[in-house]
């Protein structure tokens, strides 16, 4: 939670900056977005790549591992698809296809929409993404104790997204039990490796 908290202020600095004209003109001139959106998809190689577990994890997947991040998605784009219905449904899709992974997901929105929709309504919708996803995260981390009571231990790990190998592990491990571990583990990773794949198609249209 606080490192999302962290990224709102940062988010809110950089509005602010942006609004009084108080950025560097390199900045503004040169599109430093795709460096950016660049050096997140490496880091996203490099999280899933660099994890101890993960040859014990792809080792051990069975069938049935797959419906919990399968589930994930499904029901995140059903939900998408039937919520922001002043944009159109693959605007919203776009949206969802974060997956609590707002960092990545409001750039690479902002950037592959801005030719359709220019610059202040692909901003816009890549600020809906990144408050969107960030608020998913944030709900991950403080239901968890009454998703697991109303909905059953797998839904924290679902609420999660893609932060379920990462920043939301804890808490799931907390109320979800730690035999549920390597399951949250290996949903994060199969979900994190979507949100470029989905995002950038739904941007597509």
């Amino acid at each position: 939670m606080k490192g999302s908290l962290i990224v709102v202020g940062f988010f809110a600095l950089g509005c602010v900056l942006g609004w009084r004209g108080r950025l560097p003109d390199v900045v503004i001139e040169n599109d430093i977005t795709v460096y950016v959106l660049y050096l997140l998809m490496f880091q996203v190689g490099l999280s899933i790549g660099s994890d101890k577990k993960l040859k014990d994890i792809l080792g051990s997947i069975r069938p049935k591992l797959l419906l919990v991040p399968f589930a994930t998605i499904a029901g995140t784009l059903v939900f998408s698809a039937l919520l922001l219905t002043q944009w159109s449904v693959f605007d919203c899709l776009a949206v969802g296809s974060g997956f609590a992974y707002y960092s990545l997901s409001s750039i690479l929105i902002t950037q592959l929409k801005e030719s359709s929709l220019g610059v202040q309504l692909a901003t816009e919708l890549g600020t809906i993404a990144l408050m969107a996803n960030i608020m998913r995260e944030i709900m991950a981390l403080l239901g968890a104790p009454l998703f697991v009571k109303y909905f059953g231990r797998l839904s924290p790990i679902c609420a999660g997204g893609a932060t379920t190998m990462d920043t939301t592990l804890p808490i799931i491990t907390r109320y979800s039990g730690k035999d549920l571990v390597f399951i949250s583990i290996f949903h994060g990773i199969i979900v994190d490796f979507t949100v470029p794949f989905f995002v950038s198609f739904f941007c597509s249209f």
